[in-house]
């Protein structure tokens, strides 16, 4: 099974690197460049007009590299349409942004319900369909939450809030798509693991290790073009598409208490932003330089590789700490 998982995310890579030079020269052609905001760092300004949407490059590796290599079994499907679904959105509110040059893209409104939409089917679909219950498992103990109906509130603040959170995270060169490169990585292990002992016998780890293994080749690939300095942004193509991927995993493998750990870069982001406002609204000043998180550290003079390595690191001790709290 590892042999497989390991030639997944390497026909995913081969896939993302060949797709590449296609598609980036033709977003240039078509002029679909990043807008970049004026109130931001001032040394982001030069890279207004670099490719968006580059996100297509790994959602097509990793959907070909599943096909590919999965059994293509209910919860695989399910979780490439989450990927798919999400990444649709992604993909109205940048074209709306870079083709119909309107900055702000969908409504705020829009995006939301369609996000709500999809990760209602996510939780119905996992519940009913799938059989994955609506309890939850709490770290450490073993111990399970049956939630009821509160499970479905559960999960779609869970897929909601995720798949905004990538998107905050997705601000630097290379730093989203390196971050979450190592979180599907993580759900690899946690899936190969789960094979040779199974925590809950429904559940089919071998195809979603498969699904993991795809999303984390795509990821890599497509680091390669998206690393400083970038050659392509992902935009919320990718950034959606990437979240609602992340938030299937973690309904499906029934590791939704583990995912804010697992993920805890993105966490730490959003909590930049949230705190950022409410002190703002209530005191008239700021926590932080600016949020998200990443872009208080560039304006207090870190080079941004400096700001991506040491959030990389993070985030791979955040992925650890997550399997370890898996194994206890």
């Amino acid at each position: 099974m590892m042999k497989t998982a390991v030639l997944c995310i390497i026909t995913a890579w081969i896939i993302g690197i060949v797709i590449g030079p296609l598609l980036i020269p033709l977003l240039r052609t078509l002029k679909f460049g990043q807008r970049i905001r004026s109130d931001g760092p001032k040394r982001h300004l030069q890279k207004a007009g670099t490719p968006t949407m580059g996100g297509i490059i790994f959602i097509l590796a990793a959907v070909v590299s599943v096909f590919i290599w999965s059994k293509l079994t209910d919860e695989v499907l399910l979780a490439v349409g989450m990927i798919i679904g999400f990444g649709f959105i992604g993909f109205l509110d940048d074209f709306i942004k870079v083709v119909l040059k309107r900055p702000l893209g969908l409504k705020a409104r829009e995006k939301m319900v369609g996000q709500i939409l999809l990760s209602v089917i996510l939780v119905y679909m996992a519940v009913h369909v799938l059989g994955r219950g609506t309890d939850v498992v709490v770290p450490l103990t073993g111990v399970k939450w049956h939630l009821g109906s509160l499970y479905y509130l559960l999960g779609v603040v869970l897929a909601v809030g995720t798949t905004n959170a990538v998107n905050l995270t997705d601000g630097l060169d290379g730093l989203a798509s390196g971050i979450t490169f190592l979180v599907f990585l993580g759900y690899v292990i946690i899936c190969l693991l789960a094979v040779i002992n199974p925590p809950i016998s429904v559940l089919n780890y071998q195809d979603l290790a498969i699904f993991s293994a795809a999303l984390a080749g795509g990821c890599l690939a497509f680091l390669f073009y998206n690393r400083y300095p970038a050659k392509v942004f992902m935009g919320d193509t990718g950034s959606l598409a990437l979240g609602g991927g992340i938030a299937a995993l973690a309904i499906l493998t029934k590791t939704e208490l583990v995912l804010p750990v697992l993920g805890g870069v993105y966490v730490i982001e959003t909590l930049s932003v949230m705190l950022q406002v409410l002190s703002f609204r209530i005191t008239g000043k700021r926590i932080f330089r600016m949020s998200p998180l990443h872009h208080h550290f560039e304006l207090l003079g870190w080079r941004e590789t400096k700001v991506v390595s040491i959030f990389w690191i993070a985030a791979a001790l955040f992925v650890l700490a997550g399997l370890i709290l898996l194994t206890l």
